[in-house]
């Protein structure tokens, strides 16, 4: 798979932008705040429906010159080729409005985009994965699951507005200082509902972690040259509630048993729903909801160590870029999608100025050989050479080939 063509409106720095690409690498070139980053992030938000920079829609729409009328919205589209057949894709985004999408001409819901062209990102900002909060690694497994089944992207959608409303009502029932029988009643109604959403994304998170620790575990084998080993386990906290042990390195098959016995969702459902009832009181002490999928996080270890607050700088980059390339590969042998062809669109921003010479080393031997690299670097010394390819300069919104 590969995007041959990539058309900007109003989108970020670009006023107006048209760019043929082709397979194998491609290098975007310039000084920070040029644009460069805008371009690969456009391609990334069509494949996912979010940017890996901005949390919120609107600050992807162009910000117009002091005294120049402002945009309405974006419009971003991109023609995915895989195979001999291409797909053109486009999305507007409306500021304050719902965006409306296009697939091969024809009016769709945005989320019919996902799954038509599959891109994996891997940015500084990654390094978060390893340090950083539950919901960063939680949002990387929820992305990886609706890449492979696309379908769920309403589960996700659904399960995070049912967590709202019900969050919503705890909040009511905690400022009231009181729970009534109606309110119980009204309660116990979301516990079902936001069960069973909570289940099937579980479900799926587990499956997503089976078919991807391996490939993650040898990624970071080749990336750390062999030193160390990297595991990872899903914390559950139905399980912990449950009166189960955190995941023990130490203790692989206890944690691999809790994880299969998540992946069946109407059990899972049935055992969250009896856990938010034995849960209202503190939950409504508190006015907020306690388990289930919004609380579960997935534990990275090297070795036996967490590698939050133990494992070395090195180890943690090393690690990020593994949890990436990882993805990658799984996605690329993902034969239920492709027939073991959706090999997805890498993208590479700003990475190789962080990185010391043998990790640069190591992720250049991996992805040497991937049918489209996108690359985005502030100066060409940045860009290996083991990745020539097509070269472009971005300098203050515009892009011309060397």
């Amino acid at each position: 798979m590969f995007v041959s063509d990539l058309s900007l409106d109003d989108f970020r720095s670009y006023e107006r932008l048209v760019l043929s690409l082709e397979p194998g690498p491609t290098a975007f070139v310039g000084a920070n705040g040029q644009g460069k980053t805008n371009l690969v992030e456009a391609i990334g938000y069509l494949a996912s429906l979010s940017s890996h920079r901005a949390g919120a829609d609107t600050a992807l729409v162009r910000r117009a010159a002091p005294g120049m009328e402002q945009p309405a919205g974006s419009v971003l589209r991109a023609k995915a080729v895989h195979g001999q057949r291409p797909s053109v894709l486009e999305i507007e985004i409306i500021a304050g409005k719902a965006n409306r999408a296009r697939l091969n001409r024809g009016s769709c819901r945005p989320r019919d985009l996902l799954g038509v062209l599959r891109a994996v990102i891997f940015a500084p900002e990654d390094l978060a994965l390893v340090r950083g909060e539950p919901g960063l690694r939680r949002r990387l497994l929820d992305d990886l699951v609706v890449t492979l089944r696309p379908s769920l992207a309403g589960v996700r959608a659904e399960h995070d507005k049912i967590l709202a409303q019900r969050a919503s009502l705890l909040k009511s029932a905690r400022a009231a200082r009181s729970s009534t029988a109606s309110m119980l009643a009204t309660l116990e109604v979301w516990d079902a509902q936001l069960a069973a959403a909570a289940a099937r994304l579980i479900a799926a998170r587990i499956e997503v972690i089976t078919r991807l620790r391996p490939w993650v575990e040898a990624a970071y084998h080749a990336v750390a040259d062999g030193r160390g080993q990297a595991r990872m386990a899903y914390r559950s906290s139905l399980l912990i509630t449950e009166g189960a042990a955190e995941p023990d390195p130490r203790d692989e098959g206890a944690w691999l048993a809790g994880e299969a016995d998540l992946g069946e969702a109407a059990t899972t459902a049935a055992r969250l729903e009896a856990a938010m009832a034995g849960l209202h009181s503190r939950e409504i002490d508190r006015g907020a909801n306690l388990v289930g999928a919004h609380r579960d996080d997935l534990d990275l270890f090297i070795g036996d160590l967490p590698a939050r607050g133990y494992a070395s700088h090195g180890e943690q980059w090393s690690l990020a870029l593994a949890l990436r390339l990882g993805s990658y590969e799984m996605l690329r042998h993902d034969v239920e999608a492709y027939g073991g062809d959706g090999e997805p669109v890498l993208i590479l921003d700003d990475v190789f100025a962080s990185l010391d010479e043998r990790r640069r080393q190591a992720l250049v031997t991996m992805v040497a050989g991937a049918q489209q690299v996108l690359l985005t670097a502030a100066v060409d010394e940045d860009i290996p050479g083991e990745l020539t390819g097509a070269r472009f300069r971005v300098e203050d919104g515009e892009v011309s080939r060397v």
